[in-house]
């Protein structure tokens, strides 16, 4: 999760999450170098006092400055729409989760199981337990197995909300009628928190998202466990 004064992004959990900060990084270089180069000929034009006859009227130079921001873009309009179709494929899920925006909090369901669904909440500040996080944990998280395909199904029953993770590299609108479909592989175990992106109204601020990724067998003995609960 993101730190106290972090400047960039939060540490990839997902292969589409690094696929992303590798473009970020691509993209901020080729802005970093075209900044330095317009800051150099500003400095220049304003300190000399000399002039090139040559580059007042030339139509070499014309060429130069329009081909080269066209390759420009193209170099970042290829890497763009790969990502682009990556995050939009869905090859084989292992797993479905339904996620239900109300006002305000989360409601998942595990379509693949019969009766497997709750409501995820969050935990007022007033019982947090130390070492959690404030506006940030939820008392029911969302559970899924590491390294597998999961597909989220997501709506909303009442106004717009967002579901999105950071780390996961996840973030889909939830419209009411309409469901959304997204997808994601956890590389490693661990715990990610996202929080509702869109304005959705007084609380807005207070309808987290947790996302707990296990190993297949634990996740199969939670699965297991909620079953009988429910």
């Amino acid at each position: 999760m993101a730190h106290p004064s972090q400047l960039g992004f939060q540490d990839a959990a997902s292969p589409v999450m690094e696929e992303l900060l590798h473009f970020h990084d691509h993209a901020l270089m080729i802005v970093f170098l075209i900044s330095t180069l317009v800051l150099y000929i500003i400095v220049a034009m304003v300190t000399t006092k000399l002039t090139n006859k040559f580059i007042l009227d030339s139509q070499e130079i014309e060429i130069i400055w329009t081909v080269l921001p066209a390759v420009i873009l193209i170099l970042i309009a290829l890497p763009s729409l790969r990502i682009l179709y990556l995050m939009d494929e869905i090859n084989d899920p292992h797993l479905t989760v339904k996620a239900m925006g109300h006002q305000w909090y989360w409601s998942y369901e595990y379509t693949d199981y019969e009766a497997l669904g709750f409501d995820s909440y969050m935990i007022p500040t007033q019982d947090l337990a130390p070492g959690q996080f404030r506006l940030l944990e939820a008392d029911h998280r969302m559970v899924v197995p590491v390294e597998s395909p999961i597909r989220m199904l997501v709506s909303a029953e009442d106004v717009l909300h967002s579901w999105a993770v950071p780390a996961l590299g996840v973030k889909m609108d939830a419209i009411p009628g309409r469901l959304n479909q997204t997808a994601f592989i956890s590389s490693r175990p661990g715990v990610y928190y996202g929080q509702c992106s869109e304005i959705c109204g007084a609380n807005h601020s207070f309808m987290p998202i947790v996302v707990e990724t296990v190993p297949l067998w634990y996740f199969e003995s939670w699965s297991s466990l909620m079953l009988e609960d429910a």
